[in-house]
């Protein structure tokens, strides 16, 4: 079988985790926290960066420090993970979904405005899969209507915007160090912010929201979101090759994409767009209409030659628990729709190999004709 996902740990972790265990410094304290959260602020070119301990509990904590009032409407994209509808049901707010680009798989621009409201406070931005979205069109509708960004980058590691970093552009931003990503620390979240007061609010909540002078005293609800110093380590080991990562992340998906732009029926990831060349977080396939089976057959089918697969996120506005609280009545939005029974992606981790690459596209190729 060769895994859809495998990450590369061959730098400085095994050191950076022994002087975490030498040192005694494993939990949620200790000198890998405070670099890793300096080095990775000034990657993403902000002025705070709080760690947490997975990408969900940092979009949480973000949604929570904006402070929405009860009711606020968040637009966010139906076609991403339910990770982000998640935090803006828990903040008390109301996840308004916009259908995506079909080429480019990420939020629409051209659909928002129409789903603004006299409630709309926010717009969620998630990054789909190796491009980001159209930040200029987004930035011209949020400044024009006083709402609010909170920007999902969990995928987009080294990723930029017309050379500006990706997780640079929300009032709060957050990126996910799961195993799938460009860099990662197993299980590892993390908040990005230039705003004192928002970057003060997410690390009170990181951390049970213990009083500064009575730390058993409590004014409000918080979690325990800490991240460990060994989770840290992973992290500054995998931080310090984020370039090189990102550089084999495209040769591989260069190499995908040479080995299977001639088979017919199917739609590949765009390689670039006007404002930023693809890092193929993962390497996605769209089944068009003319084949005849869907994405569950495909990857069916690949699993029995040994290859392993997954599925594109399930769209927000047909998620069963969305839809018994009562969010996203009559929403018709084809493209998220189409993409979730069309599209899954194919194995494409730090550590594929080429041989293994060439083998997948070969039996993709087998699978499709």
């Amino acid at each position: 079988m060769i895994p859809v996902n495998e990450p590369l740990l061959n730098g400085n972790e095994s050191k950076y985790l022994l002087e975490c265990i030498e040192t005694g410094w494993i939990s949620s304290e200790g000198p890998f926290i405070t670099r890793f959260e300096r080095e990775f602020a000034a990657t993403v070119g902000r002025k705070h960066a709080i760690a947490v301990a997975n990408g969900s509990m940092a979009l949480d904590a973000g949604m929570m420090a904006l402070g929405l009032e009860e009711g606020a409407e968040v637009i966010m994209p139906s076609f991403t993970i339910i990770s982000c509808a998640a935090a803006i049901v828990r903040a008390g707010c109301v996840p308004v979904a916009v259908d995506s680009d079909a080429l480019t798989w990420n939020i629409d621009p051209t659909k928002i405005e129409a789903a603004i409201t006299p409630k709309t406070r926010a717009i969620m931005v998630v990054h789909i899969y190796g491009l980001p979205c159209d930040m200029t069109a987004i930035n011209e509708i949020a400044r024009r209507h006083d709402l609010k960004i909170i920007e999902d980058a969990a995928e987009m590691h080294g990723q930029t915007y017309n050379g500006q970093p990706c997780g640079s552009f929300g009032d709060v931003s957050i990126f996910s160090f799961y195993p799938n990503k460009h860099i990662t620390t197993g299980e590892g979240g993390m908040i990005v912010t230039d705003s004192d007061a928002l970057a003060d609010r997410s690390r009170s909540l990181r951390n049970l929201c213990f009083l500064p002078a009575r730390r058993f005293v409590h004014e409000e609800l918080g979690w325990n979101m800490r991240m460990t110093n060994m989770q840290a380590a992973l992290g500054c080991a995998q931080l310090e090759r984020l370039p090189e990562f990102v550089e084999r992340k495209r040769a591989m998906g260069k190499l995908y994409t040479e080995l299977l732009q001639d088979l017919p029926g199917i739609q590949l990831p765009l390689p670039e767009t006007s404002y930023a060349r693809n890092i193929y977080w993962v390497y996605g396939i769209v089944l068009k209409d003319e084949i005849d089976f869907d994405a569950a057959e495909a990857m069916k089918r690949l699993a029995a030659k040994g290859i392993g697969c997954r599925p594109f996120f399930w769209p927000m506005h047909e998620q069963p628990v969305l839809q018994k609280m009562g969010f996203f009545k009559d929403a018709d939005l084809p493209i998220a729709a189409k993409l979730a029974r069309r599209g899954f992606y194919i194995p494409s981790g730090m550590a594929l190999r080429e041989d293994q690459i060439r083998e997948v596209a070969g039996m993709v190729a087998e699978v499709i004709r």
